[in-house]
């Protein structure tokens, strides 16, 4: 059974939380999209294999279709993004308690420049986004010669 809370997770939030008339009030931005787990969301592990990365993602409660993977300038990108409805209400009641994720979120990963999107591939299932990456080796700069001043 729900009991009401006098504090809140952390009892350490509510005795640090001072007002300073001095700073703007920006309100609960970051709450209202991220919640005060926002350091949990987006969860990754990489594992480096011999010809290349495999890359777990935890998207938990997506769909296929609100994620997606950009590739621009050596950086792959993963976002997701999920309907934030304040006002929703359920056919028996109103919402009294939301803790599930609402709203966007991305990450982005050096892949180097060498990789293109058909390298890459790309699975989501069990609320679980699985990429492997291949290893490229870095185009080699041409090395330093001295010219000589006549």
């Amino acid at each position: 059974m729900l009991y009401p809370s006098i504090f809140s997770e952390n009892l350490f939030d509510d005795l640090m939380n001072f007002d300073f008339p001095t700073f703007p009030d920006f309100g609960d931005v970051d709450k209202k999209l991220y919640g005060k787990h926002a350091g949990h969301l987006m969860k990754t592990d990489v594992k480096e294999h011999e010809d290349q990365y495999e890359v777990d993602i935890d998207l938990p409660g997506f769909k296929k279709d609100e994620i997606k993977l950009d590739l621009e300038n050596g950086y792959l990108t993963v976002s997701a993004a999920k309907g934030l409805d304040k006002d929703e209400k359920d056919k028996k009641g109103k919402l009294i308690r939301q803790e599930r994720y609402a709203g966007s979120m991305q990450r982005s990963f050096f892949v180097g420049e060498e990789i293109t999107t058909e390298d890459i591939k790309a699975k989501y299932e069990n609320g679980v986004l699985k990429l492997n990456v291949p290893k490229k080796e870095a185009k080699k700069l041409p090395e330093k010669k001295t010219i000589m001043i006549e």
